[in-house]
């Protein structure tokens, strides 16, 4: 089987370790580079080895071929990349958040389907080795029957410091960090039929919301009852005595015990035999950032995702068809937040 040729769109920070994530995997070929600025294009194309380096991303679609593109640009561009790959009948993989907007998002979805070609979201925060561990430890039923859970992103990093553009953002946290653990709650406990959610600025010198607090009731097809979900979001930048940047916590509620991924990605399932706890690292990569290994490693395996599914050796995870459902989730809670009431999801469909 002959690689599959592919583009990224944007050579921006993420980038780079998507761009390492991706030679990672067999059958896969970076064969040309897309910025707005082609001097930064032309450095990511010198460090990787690769032979194109275009600053037109309408001339790259016409003189390569090309079985997919990687988009990895500023969400306000979006849009206009899906709707000018679909026109190139070339599949598409986008970085979260989907889109600016549920109308922008929508209409991404439509013109890839419209044109007939796949559209992949690049959510690669379920592929986090510990969040699979608490999926696969879930789904072995030791808990019995799950009924409240609690997943929790809080951190005291100084994300404006690295990034300062986050500032003037006029939706920040649930667009950012909302898109990540909103999909985390729905790979775990299926599709929310209510929310209810609260916002808060503590910075005083941002645009956006800093902190977000959203309450779900989920449930899966033909589960037995719904689950009672927490979603803690924060970058106050507050004093935490144990900041377990950027690791994920969970705790989960079952009828028969409890899961729970702790700091230092510590696993530990408890029941009436006790609790058994185990360590579920994610494995390190060369190119990784150690502080961010949990993170850049789930790109690999996200990645593998698409490339089956391109391949055509079955259906991938997070599809655009998918992905809306998270977007609408996201958007759900601003509305929320906004009108101090409880949405009901069902209304909605």
């Amino acid at each position: 089987m002959s690689d599959l040729r592919f583009a990224i769109f944007g050579t921006g920070f993420w980038a780079r370790f998507q761009l390492a994530a991706w030679r990672e995997l067999a059958g896969v070929q970076c064969v040309a580079l897309y910025n707005r600025t082609r001097a930064k294009a032309e450095a990511l194309a010198h460090e990787f080895n690769i032979p194109a380096v275009y600053d037109d991303a309408e001339q790259l679609l016409s003189r390569e071929t090309l079985d997919f593109i990687d988009i990895i640009t500023d969400v306000d561009t979006h849009l206009k990349f899906v709707e000018m790959a679909a026109a190139h009948h070339v599949p598409v993989i986008c970085q979260k958040p989907m889109a600016a907007s549920l109308a922008d998002a929508q209409r991404m979805l439509a013109v890839c389907t419209e044109a007939g070609v796949p559209l992949f979201i690049h959510e690669n925060w379920r592929w986090q080795t510990p969040i699979r561990a608490v999926k696969a430890a879930l789904d072995q039923g030791t808990i019995g029957t799950p009924f409240r859970a609690r997943i929790d992103m809080i951190s005291g990093f100084p994300v404006f410091a690295n990034q300062p553009f986050l500032k003037t953002l006029d939706q920040f946290i649930l667009t950012d960090l909302g898109s990540h653990i909103l999909d985390v709650a729905r790979f775990l406990f299926g599709e929310a039929q209510t929310l209810a959610c609260q916002t808060q600025r503590v910075h005083t010198d941002i645009r956006g919301e800093d902190v977000a607090t959203v309450l779900l009731d989920m449930q899966k097809p033909g589960a037995d009852r719904s689950v009672t979900v927490v979603c803690e979001l924060a970058y106050a930048e507050n004093y935490l005595e144990h900041d377990r940047f950027p690791q994920t916590a969970v705790f989960i509620e079952g009828s028969a015990g409890s899961i729970e991924l702790t700091i230092d990605n510590w696993l530990r399932v408890t029941t009436s035999d006790g609790t058994y706890a185990r360590r579920v690292p994610p494995p390190h990569y060369a190119w990784a950032d150690p502080l961010y290994d949990v993170v850049h490693a789930s790109i690999v395996p996200c990645n593998a995702d698409f490339l089956a599914a391109l391949r055509g050796e079955h259906p991938a995870e997070t599809t655009g068809t998918d992905n809306l459902k998270t977007v609408e989730l996201v958007f759900s809670s601003y509305r929320s937040a906004a009108e101090h009431r409880t949405i009901d999801l069902q209304q909605l469909t």
